[in-house]
């Protein structure tokens, strides 16, 4: 029976929006297709409808392209006042385009291609799967294998792209051979990402934060606000607890049964076919090792070329004033460029596989870029429809009535608008520069909430299927991005839940001695209790 009911929900969905908009669609005809200059719907709640529209499709109907798309139709509707020309051209020309025009957006997108081109040149190598043999001597448990990628999650601390593509690529040997599912691979990608670049200091996040304190405080105040981070502390706390009370739960708890079955994906591969067969014994684990390093070393002088750091700007100036993008890209470039001299002068690989290797890692690479690029087009349909004035009317106009619990309450905005939005950096935008117009940098609540800001929008920009570190996450573990969304979803939502709570702890008691142990021992108390919870179940429900 349930068989039989879940193919016919998605053709009945998408039956009813198509009835909708034909309907919009007609009666625009019927007005003459005229456009106004201003949406009717700027500055409203409304704005915030089609990223809504967009999640609530993706995870109802599991197929995210089609779901992006609604959304940003949904956004083209609402800016053009349901004119159809006019729809039309806001969606391609104001949309698609306009992400692909900017060159910050470019340089990501060859970034990505450039990784998929190294990481298939590793694996037509061999040096994943030697690195898989090595690891597989001395990483001997499933909870190694997760201790270790968080692990190097947390080390590579400079980039959130850079990180989920490396460790993707590092790790997936490692995983694998242990029976951990791509879905927890890529929750725990995901979670090293974000989190752990929002705690450095020297990061390209420190550097997007930093831009949004006006008199110079931008770093100082960042450093300040890392105590009071709950979620990235919590969340880090939350992976390894995980690993080691050997405790998963809600969807993921399937996944992982599974993959200990030898079912690693339980059910889509989006990139099946990608890895290609490498013959035992085939490469040594240098061959992953050397790439990887060189590229990490090339990607952090590249960000630092683009902060004029050779040009006599101090290191952590030059950090705060990259371009993230473009050093990344740069990098890489460099980082591909010894990769093939590499493999040629140590003849694992002919010219015309090193040539062959190239496009088969940017075939790799298509389902991460087509999601980023709608990702990226659903957030210009919001943009234009005013949502950051919406939510900066809305905020200003009650944030002085909740003093102590103002902490909690910018947190879960922060969710909310990062969630909906798909990006952190955005979130940055429009929370932080509020919440000091409210509280000056002297007042110790005034750094509890700045912290807040910056925890709620990595949490909504973790638990969002739409956040372009969301979908890299789920592009370094390879696994299909609505299972790593769907599985991921409890976690980050347990942890968020716990990190409310102490924000309203640290809204009496601002300070970070007493509210981050506070954090703590509430997490591991939680992680306990679902334990308890697991452990009394009857084996067969999970």
């Amino acid at each position: 029976m349930h068989k039989k009911r879940t193919p016919r929900a998605l053709p009945a969905l998408i039956a009813v929006l198509a009835a909708i908009f034909c309907t919009l669609i007609v009666g625009v005809f019927a007005d003459g297709g005229e456009t106004e200059a201003v949406s009717s719907f700027y500055g409203t709640a409304w704005s915030l409808l089609p990223p809504v529209i967009a999640i609530v499709l993706a995870l109802i109907t599991k197929e995210v392209y089609s779901s992006l798309f609604v959304g940003i139709l949904a956004g083209g509707l609402l800016y053009s006042n349901f004119s159809f020309e006019g729809t039309v051209l806001h969606i391609f020309n104001d949309g698609i385009v306009s992400v692909l025009s900017v060159k910050y957006n470019v340089g990501i997108l060859i970034f990505l291609v450039i990784l998929g081109a190294m990481v298939s040149l590793m694996n037509k190598a061999g040096g994943s799967a030697a690195f898989g043999r090595w690891a597989a001597r001395r990483i001997k448990t499933r909870v190694g294998a997760q201790l270790a990628t968080t692990a190097l999650g947390v080390l590579i601390f400079v980039d959130d792209y850079f990180n989920c593509l490396t460790v993707g690529s590092v790790m997936r040997p490692v995983t694998d051979k242990h029976n951990v599912s791509r879905a927890k691979l890529a929750y725990l990608i995901d979670a090293t990402a974000a989190p752990v670049c929002i705690i450095a200091p020297i990061s390209s996040w420190a550097a997007a934060v930093a831009s949004y304190v006006e008199d110079g405080q931008g770093l100082t105040v960042f450093i300040k606000s890392i105590p009071f981070n709950f979620y990235a502390w919590l969340t880090i706390i939350m992976m390894i607890g995980l690993a080691v009370m050997k405790v998963d739960y809600g969807p993921m708890a399937r996944f992982e049964k599974n993959a200990q079955n030898g079912d690693l994906f339980s059910g889509k591969n989006p990139y099946a076919g990608m890895e290609e067969d490498v013959p035992e014994g085939k490469g040594r684990v240098l061959d992953l090792v050397l790439p990887i390093v060189v590229l990490v070393v090339c990607c952090v002088l590249g960000m630092l070329y683009t902060g004029n750091f050779f040009t006599g700007t101090s290191f952590v100036d030059a950090f705060s004033g990259c371009d993230a993008s473009q050093g990344l890209m740069l990098g890489s470039a460099f980082a591909l460029v010894f990769a093939i001299i590499y493999y040629l002068c140590r003849r694992s690989m002919s010219f015309r596989e090193v040539m062959n290797s190239i496009p088969e890692g940017f075939k790799a690479m298509v389902p991460a870029i087509l999601i980023l690029t709608f990702a990226w087009s659903l957030k210009a349909m919001t943009d234009s429809l005013g949502a950051t004035a919406f939510v900066d009317t809305t905020l200003r106009a009650s944030a002085k009535s909740f003093q102590a619990f103002l902490p909690a309450i910018v947190f879960l905005i922060g969710c909310f608008i990062a969630f909906s939005t798909g990006t952190s950096w955005g979130t940055f935008g429009i929370l932080i520069p509020i919440t000091l117009s409210v509280f000056p940098l002297t007042d110790p609540h005034g750094v509890v909430c700045v912290s807040a800001c910056m925890a709620g929008a990595v949490c909504g920009d973790h638990c969002s299927p739409i956040s372009d570190t969301t979908i890299m996450a789920s592009a370094g573990a390879q696994c299909d991005h609505v299972n790593h969304v769907s599985t991921q979803l409890p976690y980050a939502i347990t942890c968020a839940a716990v990190s409310c709570v102490s924000y309203i702890i640290a809204g009496f008691v601002p300070n970070a001695y007493i509210a981050l142990p506070a954090a703590v021992v509430l997490m591991l108390g939680t992680l306990v209790v679902i334990k308890l919870i697991n452990n009394r179940r009857p084996q067969n429900d999970t």
